[in-house]
C-alpha cells in the first residue's frame, strides 16, 4: 500500500479484512511480530489473517479490536469506528455506553454463529448416521 495515496484502505468497498488489520496495525505503530506476541498467536497466524488466508476466532478478533483501538464492526466490514474514528473521550457517556454494548453484542453474535455452525454440522452428521442404519 502506498502511504502517499489517500486512506482508500478504509473504504469498505475497496478493502479486505486483512487490509484493515494490516492498516490498523501500522497506524498503531506495531510490527507483525509485536502484534502476534500481544495477541498470543504465531507470526504465521497473523500473516495468514493479514493475507486473507484465514480469519481469527471471535476471542482473538475481540482482542485485536481492543489492541488496535477499532470496533469489531470496522474490522469485519470496514464500517464503524476505525483507527481515525473519534476517541472515547470525544464522545458522551451515553454514546460510549451504546458503542460498548454494540461491540459486546457483535462479539456474542460471532460466538453464537460459530456455535450454531458446529451444531448444524453435528445434526447433519447424526441425520446421515440414522439414514444409513
Amino acid at each position: 500500500m502506498n502511504s502517499e495515496t489517500s486512506d482508500s484502505w478504509f473504504d469498505p468497498e475497496a478493502t479486505t479484512f486483512g487490509d484493515r488489520v494490516a492498516g490498523a496495525r501500522e497506524r498503531a505503530g506495531m510490527t507483525q511480530v509485536e502484534m502476534a506476541k500481544r495477541l498470543g498467536v504465531k507470526l504465521k497466524t497473523l500473516k495468514g489473517w493479514e493475507d486473507d488466508m484465514s480469519e481469527p476466532r471471535a476471542n482473538k478478533l475481540s482482542m485485536m479490536a481492543g489492541l488496535l483501538n477499532v470496533s469489531l464492526l470496522w474490522l469485519l466490514s470496514g464500517e464503524g469506528e476505525g483507527p481515525d474514528g473519534p476517541t472515547a473521550g470525544d464522545l458522551s457517556p451515553d454514546i460510549n455506553e451504546m458503542l460498548t454494548e454494540i461491540r459486546d453484542i457483535r462479539a456474542q453474535l460471532s460466538l453464537s454463529t460459530d456455535r450454531l455452525g458446529r451444531l448444524e454440522k453435528n445434526l447433519r452428521s447424526k441425520l446421515r448416521e440414522e439414514a444409513g442404519e
